[in-house]
């Protein structure tokens, strides 16, 4: 694994590699590890589980994350990076039970055992906001019922398309762009995928 990802960084011109997992509430949790650094890291970036939700107490071992290079993204607006999904273990090498992706894997496993194959599409909801937060970016975005609304979708044609452009890139088939039932809600979707393809997906998106 560690030989493959350094070609790969010395290949596409990858400086870092974000290492990331997904914890109990959604929140993506990562660490940034220099490309000179990977081929240690690949076998696992050490994290203290205790300060992530993943319901651990610091009584608990630190837990080891173990990118997956098979769903390796290099980000379209900022290429030198890369960004790594990872399953979490202990450090006497048993999976971390309760993470979402080990979970998944769990499921997707049970499916096939039984002769099914999984296949999910997301549609993935976020809002424009100001710089600082407080309210959304579009201040004439105040319609009672705006979904559709294609004025406030075009006043944020510039954001709307370069997201929609990197996920072109990435090759993910988007095709489709709209404004949602809240004031400055948009929903982006592209094409379905393999199910666990689909959640690396949408946690990069996020």
């Amino acid at each position: 694994m560690s030989a493959v990802l350094s070609d790969i960084a010395r290949e596409k011109g990858i400086r870092y590699f974000l290492i990331c997992f997904t914890d109990l509430f959604g929140v993506q949790r990562a660490k940034l590890v220099p490309a000179q650094a990977i081929d240690t890291m690949a076998n696992g970036a050490g994290f203290a589980g205790f300060a992530a939700w993943l319901d651990l107490t610091p009584a608990d071992p630190d837990v080891l994350a173990i990118p997956d290079p098979n769903s390796l993204f290099q980000l379209p607006w900022q290429p030198e990076v890369a960004w790594m999904p990872a399953d979490l273990y202990t450090m006497d090498g048993q999976p971390v039970a309760q993470t979402p992706r080990l979970v998944l894997k769990r499921v997707l496993q049970q499916a096939q055992d039984m002769g099914y194959s999984v296949r999910t599409g997301v549609e993935c909801e976020y809002f424009l906001l100001s710089p600082d937060g407080e309210q959304i970016s579009d201040r004439r975005d105040r319609a009672s019922k705006p979904c559709y609304d294609q004025q406030s979708l075009m006043r944020r044609f510039d954001v709307i398309s370069q997201i929609c452009n990197a996920m072109l890139e990435l090759g993910w088939g988007p095709y489709q762009n709209d404004h949602e039932d809240a004031n400055g809600q948009f929903e982006m979707n592209w094409m379905y995928a393999d199910a666990l393809v689909t959640a690396d997906r949408h946690a990069f998106f996020k």
